[in-house]
């Protein structure tokens, strides 16, 4: 899906009156809120009988079910919501590829299981104007690989940090790389309350 604007701030990709969860989920529905409705968002509100705006993009049905974002320079700036990659991932993106990204919104997405691909701003352009000719227009992007492969046969290379394609790869948040570890921070643990009782409050 093509989002052919810069400077997509995070109060764009998802507004702030639906940041009072922090589940994680169901804020796909709200994604882009206040530009894929007609009408002002609240938090519980049935948006299946909200009115759709019919020129933005995302309302499009050729662009249903789409799982790469294309977007422009700088994207995902302003506030550092975690809410943002949250409602990305929700609704259904695993790619993003733009110019640029916001530092902060960057880390959040590797965190969150989606991968920004970072391009020179000629080749998005390129992808730009390739989706927008073709209905239907599918690419896929080889994580293992580090390449993007478009329908034409052509491979683009994109860089990403080894441990971030070695989290993404093997589906690790923070969380999840701290688990890999559960037996050692049990056996340090017990070592260390047998070993500083006091601190724990034992009696001897």
């Amino acid at each position: 899906m093509p989002l052919d604007r810069a400077n997509v701030d995070t109060d764009f990709i998802i507004p702030k009156q639906f940041l009072k969860s922090i589940k994680r989920s169901g804020f796909g529905v709200n994604l882009f809120d206040e530009h894929r409705y007609l009408d002002k968002g609240e938090p519980g509100r049935d948006n299946s009988q909200r009115p759709l705006n019919p020129d933005f993009v995302m309302n499009q049905p050729r662009y249903k079910g789409a799982s790469v974002l294309v977007a422009r320079e700088n994207f995902g700036c302003g506030s550092s919501r975690e809410h943002a990659p949250w409602a990305l991932d929700d609704y259904g993106f695993r790619v993003i590829i733009a110019p640029s990204y916001a530092d902060i919104f960057f880390n959040n997405c590797f965190k969150n299981g989606i991968l920004p691909i970072v391009l020179d701003s000629k080749i998005v352009d390129s992808i730009f104007a390739a989706v927008e000719a073709e209905e239907g227009y599918s690419l896929t992007v080889d994580l293992e690989q580090q390449k993007i492969e478009l329908p034409s046969g052509e491979a683009i290379p994109f860089e990403v940090d080894s441990f971030r394609k070695y989290c993404l790869m093997n589906g690790l948040d923070d969380i999840g790389l701290t688990l890999q570890d559960a037996d050692k921070i049990k056996n340090f643990e017990q070592r260390w309350r047998g070993a500083s009782p006091w601190y724990f409050g034992v009696q001897g």
